[in-house]
C-alpha cells in the first residue's frame, strides 16, 4: 500500500514543478504586459474544479539541450463552460514564448483528434510565437506536424464543431490561419496576428510599420474584420467567451445508455490495499472493478471459462459499460481432453482470447462502450499453446477490437507488453483516452525478459569475435542494460511522448472513466459494426 502511495506523490510532486512552465521570471514577464499566464486564463474560463488536464507530461525531459519545454509549451484538457464540455489548448508564453517544438504539434493534434472522434467543442487560447526555428524540420512537414493542425481546423469546422480563438498574445506567420479558421475569433489590446512580423516585412519589401498598425486587435476589428470581439484585457476576453458558449444549443444525444450514478458500495482507497505489482502476490482484478463501477455491481461474463481473462458489464457513472480485464490470479482449467493443467495470471490464452473476443463483439452489437484494464504479460506460448489455436483467437480478439465502433477506453494498470498490449485495445487500436496508473509498465516484453535476451545476444556478438566476458561483466552488462529498458517502461516515458493522455491516481479511476465517458456521449454518430473475415 505504502508503495502505491509513495508512486503517486511522487507523481503529484513532478507535475506541480511541470505546471510551473517557463518559471517564476517567465510568469512575471508575462505578468508585466497585463497578460494572465495560460494556467490563470483556464481558471478563469472554466466552470471552478472542472479542468480535467491532459498530456501534463508531454515532452518530459525530451528538450533538456534546449532547457525543457514543460507540458510542450501548451495546455490541453477537457473542461466545463457554463456546464458545457470543452476541450481546451493553450499555448503557454512562459516555456520559449509559447514556441511549437515537434511534441507542441503532436499535443495539439492529440487534443483536435479526441475532440473530432467526441465531437467536442474546442477553444483555442493564442499566445505563441510560431514554430521553435532550431527544430523546424521535426515541426513543418509531416501528418502529425504544424500544418496538419489548421488541416484539423477546417475539418471540424464541416463536421460542425465549434470552434472558438482567443488571440491574447503573439499570433505569427503560419499559426494566424488557426484562429481565423475557426468559428468565432476574439482579440485582445496588445496582441498582434499577421504572416510577417515588422522586422521581416522590413527585410522583405523595405515598409516600416508598427506592429499595432500591422496587425492590431483595433486594426483586425476595424479595417480586415477578421477579429469578432475586440477585447481590452484577458478577464473581459475569457468572460466574452463564456457568454457565447452559454447561448449554444444542443445536438442529437448519443445511444449510450446512461443512468443516474450509485457510487461503489465499497471504498476507491482500498485499492492502495489490494493492487499488487508483486508476481509473488497477484491480486483478484475483480476486487478492483468492485471499486469503481456503480454500487459495486457486475455482471461477470462466461466467469468458469478463460479465466485469465475477465468480461462482464456494469454501469461507470452510471453509464453501461463492458469491461474487459486481465486477471492476475492463477486459476485451473481442464482442455478437451479432462486434462487439468494450472493457468498464470496476467497471460491471454487461447480460451481466454476466444471469450473476449465474443464479449467485444456482443457490446458492439449492444452499443454498450469497452472499458480494457491492462495488466498482461502477453499471449501464452510454447507448444501447447500453439496447437490450442492461440494464434488464430489472438487474431479474432485483435479484429475485434480493431471493428468496434463503440467507444473504447483503456487504463493501464499494470504490465502492458507486446502482442497482449493490442488485444487489450493499446493506442494503436483507437481508444477514445488512454490512463494509465503510476504503476504502468509499457513495452514489447519486460525489463527482465528484455535484459536477459539483449544480453544474451550481446554476449554471442562478443563471442564470435573471440571475447569471452566474466560474470561480473555479465551481470555489469545485465543491470545496465535492464536500467535503460526499465526507464523506457516508465509510464512518464510513455507520457512524454503522448503514448498515455493521463497519468492517474488509482483512487481516481472511476472518475477518469467517467469523464472520458461524458465526451464519447457527445458524439451521436455510430458506424455499421463489422468485423470482416474471422478464422474460426
Amino acid at each position: 500500500m505504502r508503495f502505491l502511495a509513495d508512486l503517486v506523490s511522487g507523481i503529484r510532486n513532478e507535475e506541480e514543478q511541470i505546471r510551473e512552465g517557463g518559471g517564476a521570471k517567465a510568469i512575471e514577464n508575462q505578468h508585466s504586459k497585463g497578460r494572465l499566464t495560460a494556467r490563470e486564463r483556464i481558471q478563469h474560463l472554466v466552470d471552478s474544479g472542472t479542468f480535467f488536464e491532459l498530456g501534463i507530461y508531454a515532452a518530459n525531459r525530451m528538450y533538456d539541450e534546449w532547457g525543457g519545454a514543460p507540458s510542450a509549451g501548451v495546455i490541453t484538457g477537457l473542461a466545463r463552460v457554463e456546464t458545457r464540455l470543452v476541450m481546451i489548448i493553450a499555448n503557454d508564453a512562459t516555456v520559449k514564448a509559447g514556441a511549437f517544438f515537434p511534441m507542441t504539434s503532436k499535443k495539439v493534434i492529440r487534443a483536435q483528434n479526441i475532440a473530432i472522434e467526441n465531437r467536442i467543442p474546442v477553444i483555442y487560447l493564442v499566445d505563441s510565437a510560431g514554430i521553435f526555428l532550431p527544430l523546424q524540420e521535426d515541426v513543418f512537414p509531416d501528418t502529425d506536424d504544424f500544418g496538419r493542425v489548421f488541416r484539423n481546423n477546417a475539418v471540424m469546422s464541416a463536421m460542425g464543431i465549434p470552434q472558438i480563438a482567443a488571440i491574447m498574445g503573439m499570433c505569427v506567420a503560419g499559426g494566424g490561419y488557426l484562429p481565423v479558421m475557426c468559428d468565432h475569433v476574439l482579440m485582445t489590446d496588445g496582441s498582434g496576428l499577421f504572416l510577417a512580423g515588422p522586422a521581416l516585412v522590413q527585410a522583405a519589401i523595405g515598409q516600416k510599420i508598427s506592429a499595432e498598425e500591422l496587425g492590431g486587435a483595433a486594426m483586425h476589428s476595424a479595417i480586415s474584420g477578421t477579429v469578432d470581439f475586440h477585447e481590452p484585457n484577458d478577464e473581459v476576453c475569457l468572460a466574452r467567451i463564456r457568454s457565447i458558449i452559454e447561448k449554444w444549443g444542443y445536438r442529437r444525444q448519443s445511444p449510450w445508455d446512461r443512468k443516474k450514478p450509485v457510487p461503489p458500495a465499497l471504498a476507491a482507497e482500498e485499492i492502495y490495499g489490494i493492487y499488487d505489482s508483486s508476481p509473488s502476490r497477484p491480486y483478484d482484478i475483480k476486487e478492483v472493478i468492485a471499486r469503481i463501477v456503480d454500487a459495486s455491481k457486475f455482471d461477470e461474463y462466461k466467469a468458469e471459462y478463460g479465466k485469465t481473462l475477465v468480461c462482464g458489464y456494469a454501469r461507470i457513472g452510471g453509464f453501461a459499460a463492458g469491461i474487459v480485464a486481465n486477471q492476475k490470479l492463477n486459476a485451473q482449467a481442464t482442455d478437451h481432453e479432462g486434462r487439468k493443467r494450472l493457468e498464470f495470471g496476467g497471460v491471454i490464452y487461447t480460451e481466454s482470447a476466444e471469450k473476449a473476443a465474443r464479449f467485444i463483439m456482443d457490446c458492439n452489437q449492444n452499443l454498450v462502450p469497452l472499458i480494457f484494464l491492462h495488466d498482461v504479460n502477453g499471449f501464452m506460448v510454447g507448444r501447447d499453446a500453439e496447437w490450442s489455436g492461440i494464434i488464430k483467437a489472438g487474431a479474432k480478439m485483435v479484429n475485434a477490437v480493431s471493428n468496434s465502433i463503440v467507444p473504447k477506453i483503456t487504463v493501464i494498470l499494470g504490465g502492458s507488453f507486446g502482442a497482449g498490449h493490442y488485444a487489450m485495445c493499446g493506442k494503436a487500436y483507437d481508444p477514445r483516452l488512454v490512463f494509465a496508473w503510476p504503476t504502468a509498465k509499457y513495452a514489447v516484453m519486460s525489463g527482465d525478459s528484455a535484459a536477459g535476451t539483449l544480453v544474451e545476444i550481446k554476449i554471442r556478438q562478443l563471442e564470435r569475435t573471440g571475447k569471452q566476458l566474466s560474470e561480473e561483466e555479465k551481470k555489469e552488462l545485465y543491470e545496465s542494460v535492464k536500467r535503460s529498458y526499465d526507464e523506457q517502461t516508465d509510464p512518464r516515458y510513455g507520457a512524454a511522448r503522448l503514448w498515455i493522455d493521463k497519468i492517474i491516481d488509482p483512487m481516481e479511476t472511476r472518475d477518469a472513466i467517467t469523464m472520458a465517458l461524458e465526451a464519447a456521449a457527445l458524439n451521436p454518430d455510430v458506424s455499421e459494426f463489422k468485423v470482416g473475415v474471422l478464422q474460426t
